[in-house]
Parts: structure tokens; sequence; C-alpha cells
């Protein structure tokens, strides 16, 4: 596994995101889940990314106890913000300087550990200047209860003002052959501060493996509600995912590995580190991922790939 930076930070240039361990994809499993951390965990894939409103803490305990004798191995990361208290339809982005060290000290205790290597903002705060929210960041950071500061889907604007109060490793974003928000939302900020990249969804929520049957998701996966995945933007987006399994099939690999080969084609462009986590659940498609590091995509390949963006119907929530 190639290694990546992040500000000061070494990571695996793959990480794993752990979110649908515990929710959002449907039906979850705890065994399967510790199996396949600790399997990540061998195959040199030690970056791992988590959230306290995952599961509503369950992620954060799920990732806790499956690293407990295993932490020096892991870099790891969680993000804080999102309150869902009030029910999902009253989400609050908070970001005070209270509620962010109240925040942190939940946070760890859930992990059962005493840092967190990474910690990010979830989204920007609706209660909070970006000046006080990263204040409080750094106060953890000189606290040692925190090593290193990430934003997760900010702006220009916000990460320069972040940057101003204290250095940021990365900002996470969803980054993908068909969502690129991020190169016109945060990379010229990003390019100037040395502010690396960790995108998650590489495959696209799924769509791009060819795995994904849109019209049986289960009612406890959000993707049934993702305007990418119904109605006419689904069969409009098939074709994206119809040209992703073409150019795996040619080269003997799968669409999945195409996707994540294709964001990491891009870092020469972007001119920023890239460290991906594509999420999953399960051992076989871990194994299946961490393989797409040595995937190479050729020009011709990428000058088919590159122009699919620009074909996406329906937004990304």
């Amino acid at each position: 596994m190639r290694t990546a930076r992040l500000g000061d930070l070494t990571v695996s240039a793959q990480g794993l995101g752990c979110m649908g361990m515990s929710e959002f994809y449907g039906a979850t499993d705890w065994d399967q889940s510790i199996a396949t951390i600790h399997r990540a965990l061998d195959l040199g894939v030690t970056f791992l990314d988590t959230a306290d409103i995952y599961g509503a803490g369950h992620n954060e305990v799920l990732v806790g106890r499956a690293i407990a004798h295993r932490r020096d191995e892991v870099q790891l990361a969680t993000k804080f913000g999102v309150d869902r208290t009030g029910g999902d339809a009253n989400r609050r982005v908070r970001g005070t300087h209270d509620y962010v060290k109240r925040s942190a000290e939940a946070s760890l205790l859930r992990l059962g550990t005493d840092h967190i290597d990474l910690y990010y903002l979830h989204r920007p705060a609706q209660d909070a200047e970006i000046e006080e929210t990263v204040g409080a960041m750094a106060e953890l950071v000189h606290e040692g209860k925190v090593r290193y500061l990430g934003l997760s889907e900010t702006n220009n604007d916000l990460l320069r003002r972040a940057c101003a109060v204290h250095p940021i490793a990365a900002v996470q974003s969803e980054y993908s052959l068909w969502t690129r928000d991020v190169e016109n939302d945060a990379l010229d900020a990003m390019r100037e501060h040395a502010v690396s990249l960790v995108p998650y969804s590489p495959l696209g929520r799924g769509f791009l493996t060819g795995t994904i049957d849109v019209q049986n998701l289960g009612a406890g996966d959000f993707r049934g509600r993702n305007p990418r995945f119904a109605g006419d933007a689904a069969r409009q987006n098939q074709a994206i995912a119809d040209t992703v399994r073409k150019i795996a099939e040619a080269r003997g690999a799968a669409p999945a590995q195409v996707a994540i080969a294709w964001v990491y084609a891009q870092q020469d462009r972007l001119g920023v580190p890239v460290a991906a986590i594509p999420g999953t659940k399960r051992v076989k498609w871990l194994e299946q991922n961490v393989a797409a590091m040595d995937v190479t995509l050729t020009n011709d390949e990428l000058a088919i790939l590159d122009p699919l963006a620009a074909q996406v119907a329906g937004t990304r929530y």
C-alpha cells in the first residue's frame, strides 16, 4: 500500500470509509464489519474514517472496538458538527466553541482512544463563524486530544479563513468521475495552503460499480431517495455506469477499480495529494478496492471517462 501526506500526517493512500457499517446503506452486521476493518489493516489500509452521526455514535463505537488492540497501526479520522437530535428533518450543523469541545470528548469516549489523528468539521456550521469553530478545534490540538484538523465539504472562502486560524491538513469532499464540485468550490484555496484531498464516495455511492439494483434498495438505504438513483435520472445515469463497465471489461478489471483509478489519475492535475476513502462493509469489496491501486488508466481511457461528469442527471442530495 502506498502512502499519502495530509499535511504532516502520513496515511495509507487508500483509506476505508466506515459509515455504511452502521447506517444509510441497508442492513448492517457487526461481526462482518469488524472482520472488514481487520482485513483492511492486514492489507495496509490504515486510514479509517468515521463520524459521530453515523448510527448516532454506533460507528465510532464499532471502529473503536475493531482497532482496540491495533490502535498504533491506525490513522483515525472522525467528524463532528451535524446535530440530528431534533430528527433528520431538523438537522443543524453546529460549531460553537463549547459544542466542539463536548463533541470531541464524546467521540474520544466512544472510540476508546486518547487522541484523534484527524478531526473534521463535517459541514460549515450554522451557529458559529469558522474562526470560532477552528479556534476550538485548535485548542484540542494544543491539549493533545487531536493531532490534525480538517474540513468536510467546505469552500475557498471558509478554507482560507480556517487556515488563518490553524493549519488545515485535509478537505474531505465527495469526488468521483461523476462528482467534481470540489474542483470549483475549494481547490484554489487547497493549493494555496497545501491542503490535501480526501475523496469520499469515489464509487458514486456504488452506482459506478454496476452492482446496485436501484429498483430494490430497501427501506433502510438512503439511496432510494437520492435524486441520481431515481426515475429518469437513474436511467440516464446508467449510461455513465455502462461506459465505466465497458472500459473495465476491456482491461479485465472491475468497474469499481476503474472508478477508483480515475480518482488517483487526477492527482497531478489537481496539484494536491489524494487519499480516497471508498466505503464498504464486506471483505470481498474491500479487497477489490485495494486492488484498484494497481490499475493505471491510459490516456485514451481517461479521455472517455473525463467528460462523464457533464452527463450526470440529478443533484447529489
